[in-house]
């Protein structure tokens, strides 16, 4: 198989299935090496950058997929009526750099860092697909893991975790809760960069769902505390997020 061929195999089939396709599953079906399969989607996806094509081809992990380019974002809402995404609150983005640069974590421990009540965001992000479920810990109580999904990396216009910016070395609860505010400022600058760069963060192509064009924010109220206890005291468990 040529790689003319192999270029075209994988436009048909990124096409056809509208989600992300294992790297390995493509290569197994037309009985050639990954690394063929790697190339042949640089190609690709370079040749559609460089055109302007209305389409674009994503790498994220170990898998490939085809989604619209984002400068035409608008159009595409338009024609199929759908509405632009509110973008993600404060403590759901706070949820979201734990679970990122420390994951795969359990809720105890995003509660433990951010000093109050978790349930409602944690539950925010696994519907709007940015965290999922990966088992659970080998410990008392089999507390349940969460880590990001590749709906997180096509928000924030990676190809994979390592892209993220490296946080400083830390210790201590305090300066874990420093740490997480650096990850939140990096993650708000990731989303600018990608809002400059149009090739940064594809909208997905029609016939699958249209992904986020930029970070959401959650329209439903965050549990408000109790007025008479302060919102983050230290030490406090019965804290509910703002």
């Amino acid at each position: 198989m040529d790689s003319h061929d192999i270029e075209s195999a994988i436009e048909a089939i990124l096409f056809v299935s509208g989600e992300p396709v294992k790297l390995r599953r493509i290569a197994e079906v037309l009985e050639v090496s990954e690394a063929s399969v790697e190339a042949a989607a640089d190609k690709l996806r370079d040749g559609y950058s460089f055109s302007r094509r209305g389409i674009r081809l994503l790498k994220l992990d170990d898998t490939l997929q085809l989604c619209s380019s984002p400068e035409y974002a608008d159009f595409i809402r338009m024609a199929l009526e759908t509405r632009k995404p509110p973008k993600l609150s404060q403590p759901a983005l706070e949820v979201l750099s734990i679970i990122a640069y420390f994951g795969p974590v359990t809720k105890a421990y995003i509660e433990q860092i951010r000093g109050v009540d978790s349930s409602y965001t944690v539950g925010l992000l696994q519907e709007r697909e940015l965290i999922e479920s990966c088992g659970r810990l080998a410990a008392p109580g089999r507390p349940m893991l969460f880590k990001t999904t590749h709906n997180f990396l096509r928000t924030f216009g990676l190809e994979s975790l390592k892209e993220l910016p490296e946080l400083p070395q830390v210790e201590g609860s305090s300066d874990d809760k420093e740490g997480i505010q650096n990850a939140i400022q990096e993650l708000k600058a990731r989303e600018a960069e990608s809002e400059e760069a149009p090739d940064a963060k594809p909208v997905q192509e029609s016939g699958a769902e249209s992904e986020p064009e930029s970070v959401l924010e959650s329209s439903e109220p965050e549990s408000v505390p109790d007025s008479s206890e302060p919102e983050n005291e230290p030490g406090n468990e019965s804290n509910t997020e703002g």
